[in-house]
């Protein structure tokens, strides 16, 4: 071990690679949980942006004045955006009911029990979609301080046998070691901090999301049964 410590024996890359082979997998195992954690964040922040955008759209479509039957064929037999997947099953379950001749008040309210149905269950998948990948953030959060605490832990307890076997308890011979201890520490809230901040940002964003599809899946029942009242 070096007699003293100089400014080098600080930089990052040298206290990873000066360090114990425990608290070099600690290391190494953070910073992988932590590009993990930032390639669920890009992602999400891309896909709840395109998601919202594309409601925007749909919505300002559907309110435009346009009748549902026009702006659900706009939008295609095989939609990507559950907005519009939602009308067409909505319009799907009106048109096979439909087809089946004059509605009694019983049929009429056994279709609105349908749509609800296959409204819900659409609702229920698109949450699921939203949630994707939280559990990992959570994860991350969650389980990277007390990761690296043990690196730290690890590393001190090494140090301090270091120390013992060389009979040195200079500062500057003890420094490096106790560095690269809670290196491990560092790193280990440089995972969970942001993966924090998204998980808690992303749960909130998949909450009012699937508030979005339950309000439009609301507007969509109510103009049905203005529908069937007109025709009942």
């Amino acid at each position: 071990m070096d007699a003293a410590a100089g400014p080098q024996s600080f930089s990052f890359i040298s206290l990873f690679l000066q360090a114990d082979w425990v608290v070099k997998a600690v290391m190494i195992g953070l910073i992988v949980a932590s590009l993990g954690s930032w390639a669920v964040i890009i992602d999400k922040l891309f896909r709840f942006g395109a998601a919202n955008r594309a409601a925007d759209r749909f919505e300002d479509q559907v309110g435009s004045g346009q009748g549902l039957e026009e702006v659900a064929a706009q939008a295609g037999n095989n939609p990507r955006d559950p907005l519009p997947r939602m009308l067409q099953a909505a319009l799907k379950e009106w048109r096979e009911t439909k087809a089946k001749g004059v509605l009694g008040e019983g049929q009429a309210a056994f279709l609105i029990q349908r749509i609800d149905r296959v409204l819900d269950t659409l609702i229920a998948r698109e949450s699921s979609k939203a949630e994707d990948g939280l559990g990992s953030l959570a994860i991350v959060a969650t389980a990277s301080p007390f990761i690296g605490l043990f690196g730290t832990v690890w590393g001190i307890m090494h140090a301090f046998q270091n120390i013992a076997l060389s009979k040195n308890t200079s500062l500057a011979v003890v420094a490096p070691s106790i560095a690269e201890a809670l290196f491990a520490t560092a790193i280990g809230l440089i995972a969970a901090i942001p993966a924090y901040i998204a998980y808690n940002k992303f749960s909130t964003d998949a909450g009012k999301y699937a508030g979005r599809l339950e309000n439009f899946a609301d507007d969509l029942s109510t103009a049905i049964q203005r529908r069937l009242s007109e025709r009942v």
